[in-house]
């Protein structure tokens, strides 16, 4: 069938419901009691319900084309379910959209509706850190903030749908200005959406009835009963987009006070509109005229209103009764294959409708709403423990691994704000997970038994480290965004290699997934096949961060490696040990134990080295950079520990850039090709340092950005995140 043409909501609904007939019959809404409950509210069953509507909708596409707004809504709930489900299928279906649409947004890239399918493409961007997730988005909007072509809110003028002149725009374009300002840093984003979001409200929101206008044209209109026209979907896409605001907006910003009064506001107006069978009629204030069920308003109240009551901005005492109520009837509108029904339809009059009718726009309500009934069934077990995540610096921190000591048996961790399960790797008597935090900001986390869970999402794999003996006994070790290897004892005396080094070796990468295990397997990993490649050249040197002792003026450095063993395999953090066999520095013993940590995001690896010598006086060792014949660009901030070197380009393979971090470094050299960081080991006692490489072909096109990366890293290690862990 051929898709049906996009119809803007925006444009079709306004001149539709104008024709309405106007009624003189009066309705007084009735409260929803506070004394019903829902058949069965556990997690188990409000996830297999979520799944089971996912599943029809997903064996029953819908004919809107992939970018228009009642597709993203969907996928917003697709979004949501993805976070909780143990299947991959619902993010997967995310992905292939995306990947089929090259990541572009809506054709018109001022419109709101054009804008609401980022909001999936940089959610799935916070999961997977692929750059060509969010790059069109960050393009358009970028080009939008240059030309912002502001003006007025009256919707019947002409380029009043570039602004955000009618309140569903409010769901469909801040939630993704404000995640794409998660994703990236970049405040211009956050404060594009909180600036507009205020001009809008300051235009359509009624301080008196606490609800939202559609639109301008609808200030005047009155219902049959004589109350003012407000939309139940209307002001369940503001609510909507209220949670999704307040998701993202930092705790410290000065308008987040502002937020959760409006929510609180229309949280208390819409409790009071519901009706008797817990849903909420398409006119709020004249529901007799209105009597048809209807599924997607209720679904986005729902989702709000649950969501409250989970962050504790709602009184559970007064919101969860209605909370439940809603939520069985939107359960009872579900046929037993899994189909909702009662879904309003786009730009039909609101009082004849078929029951049967469904849409994927109520489906994705539906699925927001769920996530927060199967996150309300959660709490009510019990209190998780709370992890708070705060970062006291000027940085925004993304994607930084965080440990936390906890009780849970098998913990697994669940961002608060949003409810998604978040990556996260058990340790001994802890967790580790990845959080990210504005500058002076804080986020909190909530620890889940996996064993209490109905499903865990599956974990996104993004570091590995394993020993290959299949070639001459390397150890190899990569996350999402680079790899090493160093060489093991075979090598020494392969026919044809003897190779004798303990210099770090890099291997580019432009995928985001691990690749090594591949790349050995084919044996052809010295040519880009698309995702990255071995071009580095270590030499005689100590290549990108190897580390050896200095003496009168003379690098001594071990053999490879002799031993190793493997402590973690991700998925987030991968850790190992090398041994190196006892040498001769200058006439003094000594031995090494070297712990190497690679964690998911990051372009360091994490060096930490124990020197075992007859003596307990000092060593003077020396970590190195790999400089060729110097034909690269050099930079060194020693104060902060730091000296990175961008190799000049190698041919269409472009530039690897490499850097050492060394805390407490007392000087530099220049010997051997190979710029040296010099510093003092103390014999028994940890040595730590970092070393990173970085590629021109992913994400570091220049060598200011890998200069910037260098810098903002060690600043991070010299402030690190503070982990306080408590109750709700």
């Amino acid at each position: 069938m051929r898709p049906i043409p996009s119809i803007r909501p925006a444009l079709l609904c306004a001149v539709l419901l104008t024709m309405l007939p106007i009624q003189a019959s009066w309705a007084t809404p009735t409260a929803a009691a506070d004394t019903a409950t829902v058949a069965d509210l556990s997690p188990a069953a409000t996830l297999s319900l979520m799944e089971r509507v996912g599943d029809w909708q997903l064996a029953h596409p819908s004919a809107w084309p992939d970018h228009d707004w009642t597709q993203a809504v969907g996928y917003t709930g697709f979004m949501a379910l993805s976070g909780i489900s143990g299947q991959a299928r619902y993010r997967d279906a995310m992905l292939a959209i995306g990947q089929r649409r090259n990541w572009q947004l809506g054709p018109d890239q001022y419109h709101a509706d054009d804008q609401a399918i980022g909001q999936t493409y940089a959610e799935l961007y916070l999961q997977l850190r692929d750059p060509d997730m969010i790059a069109p988005m960050r393009a358009q909007f970028d080009r939008m903030l240059a030309d912002p072509r502001d003006g007025s809110l009256q919707f019947d003028l002409p380029g009043s749908l570039q602004r955000w002149s009618w309140c569903d725009a409010l769901f469909m374009a801040p939630p993704a200005w404000i995640r794409l300002y998660a994703a990236t840093g970049d405040e211009r984003y956050l404060q594009r959406a909180v600036d507009h979001w205020w001009r809008t409200s300051d235009y359509l929101y009624d301080p008196g009835e606490h609800l939202y206008f559609r639109d301008s044209t609808y200030f005047k209109r009155r219902e049959a009963n004589g109350q003012k026209v407000f939309w139940s979907r209307g002001n369940g896409w503001v609510m909507g987009g209220l949670v999704r605001m307040l998701q993202y907006l930092p705790a410290h910003h000065p308008s987040r006070p502002r937020f959760e009064q409006q929510f609180r506001e229309m949280a208390a107006r819409l409790v009071s509109l519901q009706q008797q069978d817990g849903l909420w009629r398409s006119s709020l204030l004249d529901p007799a005229s209105y009597p048809l069920r209807e599924t997607s308003g209720t679904a986005l109240t729902t989702y709000a209103l649950a969501w409250g009551v989970n962050q504790q901005l709602l009184p559970a005492g007064q919101y969860r009764p209605a909370v439940k109520r809603a939520w069985q009837a939107l359960a009872a509108s579900v046929q037993p294959d899994g189909k909702l029904i009662h879904v309003q339809p786009i730009g039909k009059d609101p009082k004849t409708f078929p029951d049967d009718f469904t849409d994927i726009y109520g489906v994705g309500g539906f699925l927001l709403a769920g996530s927060e009934i199967y996150r309300m069934g959660l709490l009510e077990r019990g209190a998780p423990q709370v992890i708070t995540v705060s970062n006291g610096g000027a940085l925004f921190r993304s994607d930084e691994t965080v440990q936390a000591q906890v009780r849970a048996p098998h913990p697994v961790v669940m961002d608060a704000l949003t409810s998604r399960m978040v990556n996260s790797q058990p340790t001994d008597g802890g967790v580790l997970f990845q959080a990210v935090v504005g500058a002076n900001d804080q986020r909190r986390y909530l620890v889940l038994d996996r064993d209490a869970l109905p499903a865990v999402p599956p974990a996104d794999v993004k570091t590995h480290a394993r020993f290959v003996p299949e070639r001459f006994d390397d150890f190899a070790w990569e996350n999402d965004r680079i790899a090493h290897r160093m060489y093991g004892p075979a090598l020494m005396t392969a026919p044809g290699e003897m190779l004798v080094s303990s210099g770090v070796d890099v291997w580019a990468k432009s995928a985001r997934r691990p690749v090594i295990d591949a790349w050995y397997r084919s044996g052809n990993y010295h040519q880009d096949h698309g995702e990255g490649l071995d071009f580095y050249s270590v030499g005689k040197t100590l290549g990108c961060g190897g580390l050896g002792v200095y003496s009168g003026g003379k690098l001594y450095s071990p053999a490879n490696f002799a031993r190793s063993r493997v402590l973690a395999d991700g998925p987030i953090r991968s850790e190992f040990e090398l041994r190196f066999a006892r040498w001769d520095a200058a006439g003094r013993a000594v031995s090494e134990v070297r712990r190497l940590r690679i964690d998911a995001g990051s372009s360091f690896t994490r060096v930490e080295s124990r020197f075992d010598s007859p003596s307990a006086a000092p060593l003077p060792v020396a970590v190195g950079v790999a400089t060729g014949k110097g034909d690269g660009r050099q930079a060194a901030d020693l104060q902060a520990g730091w000296i990175s070197y961008w190799q000049a380009p190698q041919g269409q393979d472009g530039s690897i850039a490499c850097a050492v971090i060394v805390p407490g470094a007392s000087g530099q050299v220049a010997q051997d090709e190979q710029a040296l960081v010099l510093a003092q080991a103390i014999p028994g006692q940890p040595f730590v340092y970092y070393l990173g490489a970085g590629w021109s072909k992913a994400g570091y096109a220049t060598p200011e950005a890998w200069q910037q990366y260098v810098r903002d890293y060690a600043a991070q290690r010299a402030a690190p995140l503070t982990v306080s862990t408590g109750a709700p």
